[in-house]
């Protein structure tokens, strides 16, 4: 009998905990800012100091594979005493201050939904660089995995039907609003959105798996292929240009995991040859085993004098966005 109680509570205490967390979840207000914007709540003293160099060096680091130095992320700084209203429903939030504690904490959707809200404290500045030299890392996986996700819901809002990429490929993608296919065939899809200072784009095609994995210089592989694909099927508009993989930088190789799956990441700077267009692509060789392929998606940008991060970020938000169906 006393078993039983002890588990009845138990049961009552875990649905009561669950239902207070959705009573809170309900009654939360929706977060704000733009994609790839932080609010740092610190104050002024610590923020003009080698804290505040710190959260720069590491939250406002150059982004990888673009011609201009572009930050990781926009980041807002508030004092202490002014986090409220608009500021405490920022989606991304880190919160240092000096305290007779040290810790480090996250907590979601804390003030608003969605929302990401990490707490550095520390005694003095010794033990807050240490934490922030511990923790930096994970917060910025954590912030660009949330904000993906953030990305692709807005992206819901206005879906582009992708029947064709469906039909032709066995998988399925988010495309936002804008989108349009430039290029249909049966086995290479170029999709693309126009703008008023240029265009993003998105390829979908598939090569065998031993085109990739035929040595162990996969970078140079996913270059030959794509200078291959480029000079196939993208070219500018005047005669005999088409587009190849920058040669001033090597291009950056990641090994990551998308839908589950083996993935080479590789990002770095296209150029159209006889030409002088180019911008950042983002080349993703997603392993599909079952298919005996590397199925590629491939997102790349024009925007010339203007800021590229946030149109790549969409750009990758799309791909990792994929769903395999066969």
């Amino acid at each position: 009998m006393k078993q039983l109680c002890i588990t009845f509570f138990s049961i009552f205490l875990l649905f009561s905990c669950q239902s207070k967390n959705e009573d809170k979840n309900a009654i939360l207000s929706e977060s704000n800012g733009k994609i790839n914007n932080v609010s740092i709540i610190v104050d002024e003293n610590l923020w003009n100091g080698e804290i505040g160099d710190s959260i720069r060096k590491k939250f406002a680091a150059p982004v990888d594979g673009l011609i201009n130095e572009e930050p990781l992320f926009n980041l807002n700084q508030y004092p202490t005493k002014i986090f409220e209203g608009i500021v405490r429903k920022s989606r991304n939030i880190i919160i240092i201050e000096k305290s007779n504690r040290s810790g480090y904490s996250f907590k979601k959707n804390e003030f608003a939904k969605p929302q990401n809200v990490f707490y550095i404290v520390g005694q003095n500045n010794d033990e807050i660089l240490a934490i922030l030299e511990k923790k930096a890392n994970e917060i910025i996986q954590s912030l660009k995995s949330s904000e993906i996700t953030e990305n692709q819901n807005r992206l819901k809002k206005a879906l582009v039907d992708d029947k064709k990429v469906r039909d032709r490929f066995g998988i399925g993608l988010t495309i936002g609003h804008g989108y349009k296919y430039d290029m249909v065939k049966d086995k290479f899809l170029w999709i693309r959105k126009e703008f008023s200072t240029g265009y993003n784009s998105i390829l979908v095609y598939e090569v065998p798996i031993n085109f990739i994995e035929n040595d162990s210089n996969v970078v140079t592989n996913i270059v030959k292929m794509r200078d291959s694909i480029g000079k196939q099927f993208i070219h500018g508009t005047l005669n005999d240009t088409w587009m190849v993989t920058g040669e001033d930088y090597s291009p950056y190789l990641f090994d990551i995991k998308i839908a589950g799956r083996k993935t080479f990441e590789t990002k770095g700077n296209w150029y159209l040859k006889n030409d002088f267009m180019a911008g950042p692509f983002v080349n993703y060789a997603i392993k599909d085993e079952k298919n005996n392929r590397y199925l590629i998606l491939e997102g790349f940008t024009y925007n010339p004098s203007k800021a590229k991060r946030d149109l790549v970020f969409e750009l990758e938000s799309i791909i990792k966005s994929v769903k395999f169906f066969k």
